[in-house]
């Protein structure tokens, strides 16, 4: 019996010594924790070395058209400590929209939460660009753009640089849209825009931006926008098809707004000039006839010659002969008869049908 008292003696000192010891317990664990943790500095996330964070991105650029924004940008190719990047993980867009009633121009930018764009290969070959379109867009909003990089989740690039534009709704294509082609030159005629896609009655200048492919598909802008509904193309070459669209333009404030594109219109130059008229032409009498001589044609795109002979009783020449146009000479071999007869020669050049000159001075003979 007094062992078991003993026991139980025993058993009720060691719980209040173990009651006892937690609270101290405690504290000491605490005590190292925050030596530990204070000493070594992680009061914040911890910040990544200058060798993996991205550069910030400085040609932010935006182009408006009908569908909406369009932002591109070039991918970093270096950290900010100048080492070479090879991948990007992901692009951040900030937005922000402000209504021009409320805008102040000395306010901080209200951006909101980021939109993710995936990233990639930097590429070695030629600069890659980031692409990011946006069709929610309302006319009268001011519209805020930025992005940022980044190579991992806790390695993001500064702020790029902020483009910045006020939305308008664009103005329909248009209409009626004509190319009429001469030599050398296309004339486009078309039907001026009235409204805005929304059907809206157009209250703002439209300007119309000429396009142009040679295959149908890769087409160029052709110098600036112009304000009339027509435009002459003097760049063009004969002989080969060209196609033509019309983009109609709004100009609001310093904003360039695309709207509609007209239908695909084609038309091909043709050369309706002749080359000039040979000069030089001279004839002397031979044992077999009568040979005739020119000077030769400076003309680009000569095909070749005609030559002409009429007697003296006649008005309109006859053609007798055709000579290539490495060729200056003609030797007529068929003279009807003796008598006065009059020479003359003509220069053609490669269009189907061929462009002829006039025929040039005559020369005279008399077998």
């Amino acid at each position: 019996m007094n062992s078991a008292l003993s026991m139980r003696r025993v058993q009720r000192a060691e719980a209040r010594s173990s009651a006892l010891n937690w609270p101290s317990l405690a504290f000491g664990l605490l005590l190292v924790g925050a030596l530990f943790f204070g000493g070594c500095g992680y009061k914040t996330l911890p910040v990544p070395p200058d060798s993996i964070v991205p550069r910030a991105i400085e040609d932010l650029r935006y182009s408006l058209d009908e569908k909406g924004v369009t932002l591109t940008w070039s991918y970093p190719i270096a950290t900010i400590k100048g080492t070479d990047l090879t991948d990007v993980a992901s692009f951040e867009v900030y937005r922000a929209v402000v209504s021009l009633d409320s805008y102040c121009p000395t306010c901080p930018i209200p951006f909101g939460e980021p939109i993710v764009v995936p990233g990639g290969t930097v590429g070695t070959d030629s600069r890659r660009k980031g692409l990011y379109e946006s069709a929610l867009l309302r006319s009268g909003e001011k519209y805020f753009f930025m992005v940022r990089s980044r190579t991992s989740w806790w390695a993001a690039s500064a702020d790029s640089n902020i483009v910045t534009f006020v939305w308008h709704m664009p103005a329909k294509a248009v209409e009626g849209l004509t190319a009429e082609a001469s030599d050398r030159v296309v004339r486009l005629r078309w039907q001026p825009a009235t409204r805005l896609m929304d059907g809206q009655q157009l209250d703002l200048p439209v300007w119309y931006q000429v396009m142009r492919s040679v295959d149908g598909k890769a087409f160029e802008e052709l110098g600036k926008a112009v304000a009339e509904t027509g435009f002459a193309d003097t760049t063009v070459q004969n002989g080969q098809k060209y196609y033509y669209k019309i983009q109609s333009i709004l100009q609001v404030g310093a904003n360039v707004i695309g709207g509609g594109i007209s239908e695909v219109t084609t038309a091909t130059p043709v050369d309706l000039t002749a080359p000039e008229p040979p000069t030089g032409v001279t004839v002397i009498v031979t044992g077999n006839g009568v040979k005739v001589f020119w000077d030769n044609s400076t003309a680009s795109d000569l095909q070749g010659y005609h030559v002409y002979r009429r007697a003296a009783n006649q008005k309109a020449a006859e053609r007798i002969g055709d000579v290539e146009a490495i060729y200056t000479l003609f030797e007529d071999t068929a003279v009807p008869a003796a008598g006065l007869y009059y020479y003359s020669v003509t220069a053609y050049d490669r269009m189907d049908p061929a462009n002829e000159s006039r025929p040039s001075v005559e020369a005279t003979v008399r077998p």
